[in-house]
């Protein structure tokens, strides 16, 4: 039985304020404290945020590796394939399509041609950078050249404690899992929760708003200046819905159903190109498995079908605004 004291005791806190990148490193302890099986492996891993990591767990489980994306990758799926749960951090996005014939042609594909034989849990970590002149070789958003490949989870979370509860997830899949980050997410903070059990599941999105007037579909880095957007909005009285898929492969139909069903129009947003991108994919689904639900068509928000250019001010107008957000948003009402 509780003592008087006991019962007037403040409780313990189970969130804690935290940065975006303090929350992936926090998910990577507490899941290599649960498990000694999972391994981090990446190129000047203990330079950047993972010198932490090396006093905690030693460099039998924190691999430096050289500049060579397909080679440590491939390492990656075969310590995968014998028993070893590994988290590649390819830093920079662009360089996953360097690293794309191990994920590709090996992780993605080794469970189905098996027979189900063999399980490859690996975890591919991606930085997207953007809007800081790194030009067009440094500054892709890759995650829909991968989104057309069987096998494969996508996720993109845009909050602390979404990128910390999905990474465990991630980490724990029995499937490859790619982590896709906006490096812009990195040092917003926000309440994590504190428990190392709490995990997100992969394939459910999170309702960033209640909204009345318009579903907005905001894809990863995209959600800032969505939420600018949406507050601009409702100064004029305009009630917007804001949806965060977190997952992008696989994404959750029945939450964009559920909204439009309440405010009968959809603007999705997101900094890839426009060609085949999560835009186009869930356009084709809701015209597909919810047309009736619509009022007016469906608009998508996209970077240009060009590379992305080393200009500052060009640059600066490369990816949606908060200004092109509020105009879509109008012109659906």
């Amino acid at each position: 039985m509780q003592t008087d004291a006991q019962k007037l005791a403040v409780a313990p806190s189970t969130y804690v304020l935290m940065s975006y990148l303090e929350a992936i490193l926090q998910a990577q302890i507490e899941e290599m404290e649960l498990d000694e099986r999972v391994i981090l492996m990446g190129e000047d891993i203990s330079v950047y945020g993972g010198g932490k990591l090396v006093e905690l767990f030693g460099t039998n489980r924190i691999w430096n590796t050289p500049i060579s994306e397909g080679s440590f990758t491939g390492v990656a799926v075969g310590a995968a394939i014998n028993g070893l749960r590994p988290i590649v951090d390819l830093t920079i996005a662009s360089f996953v399509y360097l690293a794309s014939d191990q994920i590709i042609n090996q992780a993605s594909k080794l469970r189905y041609m098996t027979g189900g034989q063999i399980d490859v849990p690996i975890v591919v970590r991606a930085c997207m950078y953007s809007m800081k002149s790194l030009a067009a070789q440094h500054a892709d958003r890759p995650y829909t050249f991968f989104m057309n490949v069987p096998g494969l989870k996508i996720i993109s979370p845009t909050s602390p404690a979404d990128i910390k509860g999905l990474l465990k997830s991630a980490i724990r899949d029995g499937d490859p899992v790619l982590v896709f980050e906006d490096a812009r997410l990195w040092p917003l903070k926000g309440n994590v929760p504190t428990d190392p059990k709490h995990i997100i599941p992969i394939g459910k999105a999170d309702m960033k708003r209640e909204g009345t007037d318009v579903t907005l579909i905001a894809v990863a880095g995209a959600i800032r200046p969505t939420m600018q957007a949406v507050d601009a909005l409702a100064k004029q009285g305009i009630s917007v819905e804001v949806i965060d898929p977190r997952t992008l492969k696989p994404l959750d139909h029945e939450a964009f159903k559920k909204s439009v069903a309440k405010t009968g129009r959809l603007v999705i947003v997101e900094d890839a190109h426009p060609v085949c991108n999560v835009g186009s994919e869930i356009a084709a689904v809701m015209v597909e498995e919810a047309f009736d639900l619509l009022k007016r068509p469906i608009l998508r928000l996209s970077a240009p079908d060009i590379h992305v250019p080393f200009s500052p001010s060009l640059e600066n107008d490369f990816y949606p605004t908060t200004e092109r957000i509020v105009a879509a948003v109008r012109r659906l009402l």
